[in-house]
């Protein structure tokens, strides 16, 4: 049986991590029934009550496990659950759950029967559907413009935090990622596409679910900045 990991980043999610993680819970039970499954809530950095409530999951459900590091970053989070745990596929998704759990099998469905190495959840491609602020909906559309100039890849959302990986990728591309925080998911896309892995990308419903309950954790303009270096570094390592 194909064994799939789900991760969960997290970072001061505590208004939300223990029902967002029941609703991943759930929707696993009723359609992944042919996969060997597990859910890992992957808490980088938070100083709420994160992490507890992960322990406490933990220990109530065999399918959810989780742990907690110091450092802050989604890359920190992803590289070391993607490497330390094992898996045929590796996966994670926001835990607001913007993107529609629906779509999650179609992610799963590329790489086992479609034969490719990468899925990922897309905001920009012809037939997704999304909810979300002008401004963000213009730095994304600026930023992956930006990536197809100067990298050309064949995606056109590389941002989105929904995303599925064979075992093969995890294991040749993974250790030569560098960045640890938000250009993490785009330094992988584009390694992965340049050393010859294929990428499925997935149109699919998204809504930003950034409320009086939970407001985002995302620093735009430093992300930005972080994005804009990140871009220029790996465009000199591609050149070496």
């Amino acid at each position: 049986m194909i064994k799939i990991l789900i991760v969960l980043p997290t970072y001061n999610e505590e208004k939300v991590v223990e029902e967002n993680t029941l609703k991943v819970f759930e929707f696993c039970q009723k359609n992944l029934k042919d996969f060997d499954w597990q859910i890992l809530i992957a808490d980088n950095g938070s100083i709420d009550k994160t992490f507890k409530i992960a322990e406490r999951l933990s220990k109530k459900y065999q399918k959810i496990s989780f742990f907690h590091i110091p450092e802050k970053g989604r890359g920190y989070a992803l590289k070391k659950a993607w490497s330390e745990y094992q898996a045929d596929i590796y996966s994670y998704m926001d835990i607001d759950l913007s993107s529609d759990l629906n779509s999650f099998p179609l992610l799963i469905k590329a790489i086992t029967e479609n034969n490719y190495d990468l899925a990922i959840g897309s905001r920009l491609k012809k037939g997704a559907k999304k909810r979300r602020s002008f401004l963000r909906e213009i730095m994304s559309r600026v930023y992956n413009l930006l990536l197809k100039i100067l990298f050309n890849p064949s995606f056109e959302d590389a941002q989105c935090g929904f995303k599925a990986i064979s075992k093969r990728v995890a294991k040749e591309i993974l250790p030569k990622v560098k960045n640890n925080h938000w250009f993490f998911d785009t330094e992988l896309l584009i390694l992965a596409e340049k050393a010859g892995f294929k990428i499925k990308e997935i149109p699919i419903e998204w809504i930003e679910k950034r409320t009086v309950k939970r407001k985002s954790t995302v620093k735009i303009f430093s992300t930005i900045w972080e994005d804009i270096k990140g871009i220029i570094e790996l465009k000199f390592r591609l050149k070496k």
